[in-house]
Formats: C-alpha cells, structure tokens, sequence
C-alpha cells in the first residue's frame, strides 16, 4: 500500500466522524439533505450524497435527527432536524473533539527532557 493510499484511508476515517457531529450541528436548524450537502462543503467537509443520506437514516433510527416531508412546494423535500438528544450528542462528541484536540496539540509541543527515573 502506498503512502497516499494510507494517508487517504486515514483521512477517511478521521473525516467519518466529524460528519456525524457537523451534520447534528447544522440541522439544529431544520434542513434537507441537499442543502446539507452544499453547507457541509461549503465549510470544508468533504461528503458525498451516498455516504450522507444513509447516515442521516442511521442518525435518525438511533433518535438522533427527526425527520418529516415538506408537500408544499412542486418537488417534496424531507426536512431533518436534529432531536434533543441528538443536540446533547453533539454538544458531548463537540466537548471531546477539542479536548482531543488540545491533546494532540500538547504532544506536537516540545516539552522538558524527562526527568530521571533513578
């Protein structure tokens, strides 16, 4: 295996979860899932519509997100909103996403050559 084949296999396994907590994130405010797409690149997120819809299904069987049809325009469209245990997910997977954050931020740092353990 290659080292860009590595790396990318990573990237996607780094990207995964983030989608989760974005996508909780964003439908705080109700939306479909299009127009969840075209904000989560907007932002930097890298997603694909057939890796997005059958996560938003999950996270909606899990109670995560809610979802319901809007009928009133010519095209219906299903809105997603996330729940409020969803919201409280989000909040708990933010929280840990910047303390593993400053985690790996402290070992990049340099730090005092160990002490002696004699």
């Amino acid at each position: 295996m290659t080292s860009d084949a590595t790396l990318s296999g990573h990237l996607q396994e780094l990207r995964r979860g983030t989608v989760v907590v974005a996508s909780l994130t964003v439908l705080r405010t109700p939306g479909y899932g299009y127009s969840l797409l075209e904000t989560l690149s907007a932002a930097g997120f890298e997603v694909e519509a057939n890796t997005l819809y059958p996560l938003l299904r999950r996270l909606e069987a899990q109670g995560l997100l809610t979802s319901s049809w809007n009928t009133d325009e010519a095209r219906p469209r299903k809105f997603y909103r996330t729940t409020e245990q969803g919201d409280a997910i989000a909040r708990a997977l933010r929280a840990e996403w910047s303390r593993l954050d400053r985690a790996v931020t402290d070992l990049d740092a340099p730090t005092l050559a160990p002490k002696d353990a004699s």
